[in-house]
C-alpha cells in the first residue's frame, strides 16, 4: 500500500543528515526553487513523517545559504502541519552545559540579508509572532525528552547569527548579558516562514559547546561542535521517534490561526 502523505516533519540540522530507513524521497518543485535535498517519506514508530536536512545531505548549504522558503513550502506541499527542528547551538550561560537539550520558547534574530518572508509584494501581510514556537509540540518534546531520561531546559531564548563564523568572546559576552540562553545559526527565518504558512514548528536545540565568552580557552571550533552533536545523536534520535509519536493528531494549538494571510 501506498504509504499515506505525512503530518509532520523533522527538519534535520548540522549532523542530521538521514533518519528514516526505507523511505522514499520525493521531489518538490516550490515557486523558491529547489528545497535543500529530496523529502524523503517514511514511517517512524506508526507516523508518516517527512524528514528534510536543512544543509543538504552531505552539509553542502552554510547557513546563509539555506533556501529556507524553499524547504517550508515544499514541506506544506507535501502535506505537513508539524515540524520539529533539530539544531546544533552553543549556550550562552554554565548553568547550560554541552550535551544539554534546549527547547526554548523565544527567538531573537541578529541575522542580516536572508530571505525571511514568502509576502515580498505587491500582497503585502504581516506574520503575528509575538510567540513563534506551538507550546502544544513543546509540550510534547518535553515530555517526550523526560520519558527517554534526558531531561530538556524548558524554555529559554535562542538568539539566531548570520555565521558561518562563531562568535568573537565580545559578542558571545553581549548576547549572554542579554539574558539569552543559547546561540545558532538557523533558526531564523525558518521560524517566521513555519508561522507564515500556518505550520507548528518546535526547536530541540543540542547543545555542543560553550560559547566563546562563556569560558576560557581557545572558542569554539567546528571539530568540537560535532564531536558532541554526534556523541548525542542516538539521544536526539530516541526523542525525536517518541515525540513524534505523542503528537496529536490534529492540532489544537492557534499556530494555524496565527499565520498572516493564505498561501
Amino acid at each position: 500500500m501506498p504509504t499515506p502523505a505525512p503530518d509532520v516533519a523533522v527538519i534535520g540540522g548540522s549532523g542530521l543528515y538521514t533518519l528514516l530507513e526505507n523511505g522514499r524521497d520525493i521531489t518538490v518543485d516550490t515557486p523558491y526553487g529547489s528545497p535543500s535535498a529530496p523529502l524523503t517519506v517514511g514511517t517512524l514508530g506508526d507516523r508518516t513523517v517527512a524528514f528534510l536536512p536543512r544543509h543538504g545531505r552531505h552539509h553542502e548549504f552554510p547557513p546563509h545559504r539555506v533556501n529556507y522558503r524553499a524547504n517550508l513550502w515544499a514541506l506544506r506541499q507535501a502535506g505537513v502541519s508539524r515540524i520539529l527542528a533539530t539544531g546544533a547551538v552553543g549556550s550562552l550561560t554554565p548553568d547550560i552545559p554541552p550535551g544539554s537539550l534546549v527547547v526554548p520558547d523565544q527567538l531573537v534574530d541578529r541575522t542580516s540579508g536572508r530571505a525571511q518572508t514568502f509576502f515580498d509584494g505587491p500582497h503585502v501581510a504581516h506574520a503575528s509572532f509575538a510567540d513563534p514556537y506551538c507550546e502544544e509540540g513543546r509540550t510534547a518534546v518535553l515530555k517526550a525528552a523526560g520519558r527517554c531520561g534526558w531531561d530538556a531546559v524548558d524554555g529559554g531564548v535562542q538568539v539566531v547569527v548570520e555565521g558561518p563564523r562563531f562568535s568573537t568572546r565580545a559578542e558571545s559576552r553581549w548576547y549572554a548579558a542579554q539574558g539569552w540562553s543559547v546561540i545558532g545559526m538557523t533558526a531564523h527565518p525558518e521560524g517566521v516562514l513555519a508561522r507564515e504558512l500556518g505550520l507548528c514548528c518546535v526547536p530541540l536545540c543540542l547543545v555542543t559547546d560553550h560559547d566563546a565568552g562563556v569560558e576560557a580557552g581557545t572558542g569554539v571550533t567546528q571539530e568540537a561542535v560535532m564531536e558532541t552533536f554526534h556523541a548525542n545523536l542516538r539521544r536526539l534520535r530516541d526523542v525525536l521517534a517518541e515525540a513524534l509519536g505523542a503528537l496529536p493528531g490534529v492540532p489544537s494549538c492557534p499556530c494555524r490561526r496565527l499565520r498572516p494571510a493564505s498561501l
